[in-house]
């Protein structure tokens, strides 16, 4: 079952993890963004252009900017809050139509080369949300906002959450979030590939 969070803050909760004003959900843009990245395999052996891919490892980055809520006195359990609605599947979903509107316009709209575009976005920019889901610390995430506002954390919770500021990042703490990150993302994530590559591999070696 999932965990949901409905009102009390939890910060970095883990008992080992020194206590920061404020986290990250992951060290860094880069663990993201790799993540989008990995997902191309899926929509192997077709592929997709690399305007795609770039675009697909910037959305999966995009929802982080909702911390700017903070500048303006915007409360973090607030729908528009950090890890609020911009972490939600509906906003994947509007995001990957907007990016689609901006940037492959020339795809005929519903058509097979636009749904498959379009569904890559829409899981880089969801997997941002799900991979938060998965730390330790900060709020859960609205994943149905703006509907419910509820905040969500997976019942598994393996990578430690980031603190903030590149003093904290580079600090013992810091260094065992990365440790966390290359063992729950990155090495799966290269594991994929790795896979993906050897069966386009194997498939052009025993193809006439």
């Amino acid at each position: 079952m999932w965990q949901v969070e409905k009102s009390s803050y939890l910060a970095a909760s883990c008992d080992a993890a020194p206590h920061f004003t404020q986290v990250f959900p992951m060290a860094s843009a880069f663990s993201h963004a790799f993540a989008a990245y990995t997902f191309k395999s899926a929509w192997a052996p077709a592929g997709l252009s690399r305007k795609a891919i770039w675009i697909g490892m910037l959305s999966a980055v995009m929802p982080d900017a909702d911390v700017l809520a903070f500048s303006f006195g915007i409360p973090y359990e607030h729908v528009l809050g950090h890890r609020g609605i911009t972490h939600s599947l509906f906003f994947a979903l509007l995001w990957a139509w907007l990016m689609m509107e901006v940037f492959f316009y020339e795809y005929k709209r519903a058509g097979k080369d636009w749904w498959r575009v379009w569904l890559y976005l829409a899981l880089c920019t969801a997997s941002h949300g799900v991979f938060d889901a998965l730390t330790n610390g900060g709020r859960g995430v609205a994943f149905f906002a703006p509907f419910e506002n509820s905040r969500y954390f997976f019942p598994w919770r393996p990578i430690l959450v980031s603190p903030l500021g590149a003093a904290n990042f580079f600090s013992e703490w810091g260094m065992r979030v990365v440790k966390s990150e290359l063992l729950y993302v990155w090495l799966p994530g290269s594991l994929l590939l790795l896979a993906s590559w050897a069966w386009r591999f194997l498939k052009r070696k025993n193809t006439p």
